[in-house]
């Protein structure tokens, strides 16, 4: 697994792209593949402790790929510490937490974008990031019945 923003070059209309793709579910994992398709370096971070054992191989993991690979621990500071300093070379990063994750973690826009002010900050959420059901978690077919 690659550790960090230089997956196998690529060519396409994005090459040159560097994106990191906070794993989850729903929208952000498939934005991640479509940005790498299309030529983007994608660096798909998953935290600690994800088990490989019921995973496919990545070459048959849509979730994974044609992208980097990096376990973080986001609960430490070494990770985060990780992810700002790789978010400063970075053009997008992609996440799709439900509100307050990322601030929780210690990085929400406000922190990554004053360390980066270039960075795309894209956030994906089911039911956006305020509003009466924006805490709610969901997966597409919760926001298609809604």
């Amino acid at each position: 697994m690659n550790a960090g923003l230089s997956a196998a070059a690529k060519t396409g209309p994005l090459t040159g792209l560097k994106v990191i793709e906070m794993a989850g579910l729903g929208p952000v994992p498939l934005a991640g593949l479509m940005l790498s398709e299309m030529g983007a370096q994608v660096l798909r971070i998953e935290r600690t402790g994800t088990s490989e054992l019921l995973s496919l191989p990545d070459e048959y993991n849509i979730d994974r790929h044609g992208r980097a690979l990096l376990r973080l621990d986001l609960k430490r500071r070494e990770g985060t510490d990780l992810l700002l300093r790789l978010a400063e070379k970075a053009d997008m990063l992609l996440e799709g937490f439900r509100p307050g994750v990322m601030e929780r973690l210690g990085l929400g826009p406000e922190t990554v974008l004053a360390r980066n002010p270039a960075l795309i900050y894209g956030r994906m959420t089911g039911f956006g990031q305020d509003g009466p059901l924006a805490g709610r978690a969901g997966h597409d077919i919760t926001y298609l019945a809604y």
